[in-house]
């Protein structure tokens, strides 16, 4: 049997019967199927895909606004721990300010991750900073302004 080199490629790259005919026009049972036999390739499994990475999944939970802001439509946190914007992956817990930290500085955040600007939700990697960020930021501040005493 020949196969199309492009229904081999989408399921390799494990997409479903369904998601690959729609996506190409073709049948899936006459031509999507009888290809991932001839390959040996398992049925996929129903449902939507998990993440491969926790940035990934991040992604998945925001959608630009004007402004350069990123506005997160996933989980948040109690109202007494401030709303926080969170999600799961991997069995742990990660709040969206620190990988849109990780995203934008390559490194983890000292401290905690803060947003800088004053957009409800926004979680853009350009909007948040860590404590190190924060003190180099004031310092800096002092030496062009001085110190501002209290």
């Amino acid at each position: 049997m020949k196969i199309r080199a492009d229904i081999a490629e989408l399921l390799h790259a494990g997409l479903s019967d369904r998601a690959i005919a729609r996506q190409l026009s073709v049948d899936a049972k006459r031509t999507v199927r009888p290809a991932r036999e001839a390959l040996g390739l398992p049925r996929s499994r129903p449902g939507r895909k998990p993440a491969p990475t926790v940035e990934d999944l991040f992604w998945r939970r925001t959608q630009p606004v004007d402004g350069g802001h990123l506005l997160w439509t996933g989980a948040r946190g109690a109202a007494s721990q401030g709303r926080c914007p969170f999600l799961r992956h991997g069995g742990r817990v990660h709040t969206a300010y620190r990988i849109a930290f990780r995203i934008k500085h390559g490194r983890e955040p000292e401290g905690r991750v803060t947003p800088t600007c004053d957009r409800d939700g926004c979680v853009a990697p350009d909007h948040v900073e860590d404590r190190r960020i924060r003190e180099r930021t004031k310092s800096t501040f002092d030496a062009i302004f001085g110190a501002v005493s209290q």
